[in-house]
């Protein structure tokens, strides 16, 4: 219950934050299966990275050449940004538990100017529609 609470907290101001945007504005999403996310992660094609709390790492694990980040940190994008500079020209790929988060900041980092923001369909548990990384199978971190 808290967890959502900051959760919401955290989009909620992000989104406050980011201001209105037109549709003229918005450019497409960008989304990748979990499948293809895995596969471009261990090509070094992306950056992926799991935005979930502490908590939920504990609880599912992580993805597998997954870099850790939790969005409801004060520094998140500030570190997000440094991921960017470390790996100039890769594009960062977001997973939380069911994509519903990483589709939220994808739309706030592209309102703030950020490209190269790649929303992971179905993330870790799968939402109803994409299967996730754990129902993909795919491996998890040690």
């Amino acid at each position: 219950m808290i967890e959502t609470r900051l959760t919401r907290r955290l989009l909620v101001g992000l989104l406050l934050a980011a201001g209105p945007a037109s549709a003229q504005t918005q450019p497409p999403r960008a989304t990748m299966t979990v499948r293809e996310a895995h596969q471009r992660t261990l090509a070094k094609e992306v950056i992926l990275v799991d935005i979930r709390r502490p908590e939920e790492w504990a609880d599912t694990g992580v993805a597998e050449g997954a870099i850790r980040l939790d969005m409801t940190s004060p520094v998140f994008e500030a570190r997000l940004a440094g991921l960017r500079a470390e790996n100039p020209g890769k594009p960062i790929a977001l997973i939380c538990r069911t994509a519903n988060r990483t589709r939220h900041v994808q739309e706030v980092l592209g309102r703030r100017g950020w490209t190269g923001i790649i929303d992971v369909r179905g993330g870790m548990l799968g939402d109803g529609i994409s299967k996730g990384w754990l129902d993909e199978g795919l491996p998890l971190a040690k």
